[in-house]
């Protein structure tokens, strides 16, 4: 558990109990494994988000805290903040972690020794199927500390954000209507920016690609009549 007992050693201390019982699970009691890997995971995305200062709700699951801890987190080093397709290929890379998280949730609750009570026995499992789960759960936490550690300056206002993109924003509210909730109105662009963020920046870096396209073959196109 390489990437916990860093997270350990730079501060969650509390996640030591959770890391050792892992350990000994995955050999003496691989159903508790899956259990642990899922509380330990949860327990991560919970700090990570008090140390931030970033609201959550005690009864937010894990797929939840996930996403709130990923999508308040400074993904990319300063200097690539904006390179969209690079983003859009971590997101990618994240969404593959999330999925092992709900796989992880979806096997403590089939198979985890301490998660709900069943009227018949559960399927047992063997450590190489328990060394996955806390496999799985130990490269969340290694990730999700070290992008908490490498930097604790709070990201840029979530408005500021949005305002930044007018040219994007003015294209969701064309091809969409607006969103009416009995007088209220709302724009597309921004329930999309406020409700799905990393949605709203898959598709302003897939805007912004084909607005490079466009302009630059609109370049071309002036220079080859320049030289005719």
């Amino acid at each position: 558990m390489y990437g916990a007992r860093a997270a350990i050693a730079g501060g969650l201390g509390h996640i030591e109990v959770q890391v050792n019982s892992i350990e000994r699970a995955v050999v003496e009691n691989p159903g508790l494994a899956f259990d642990l890997a899922k509380t330990l995971v949860e327990s991560v995305c919970r700090a990570v988000l008090k140390e931030r200062s970033i609201d959550y709700k005690e009864t937010d699951d894990l797929p939840k805290l996930f996403k709130t801890a990923t999508t308040s987190l400074p993904l990319l080093p300063t200097e690539l903040s904006g390179e969209a397709k690079i983003r859009k290929s971590l997101i990618q890379t994240l969404n593959g972690l999330h999925t092992a998280i709900q796989g992880i949730c979806e096997l403590r609750n089939q198979c985890g020794f301490a998660s709900h009570g069943s009227d018949k026995p559960r399927p047992a499992m063997e450590s190489v199927q328990a060394l996955l789960a806390a496999e799985a759960a130990d490269a969340i936490v290694g990730f999700l500390y070290r992008a908490h550690s490498q930097s604790r300056t709070p990201l840029p206002s979530p408005r500021d954000e949005y305002e930044a993109n007018d040219s994007f924003n003015d294209y969701v509210d064309e091809i969409h209507d607006m969103i009416q909730i009995f007088d209220a109105e709302f724009r597309p662009s921004e329930v999309l920016f406020e409700m799905e963020p990393e949605t709203y920046r898959i598709y302003l870096a897939d805007f912004e690609t084909e607005t490079e396209k466009t302009n630059g073959g609109a370049v071309m196109d002036g220079s080859a009549e320049e030289a005719s």
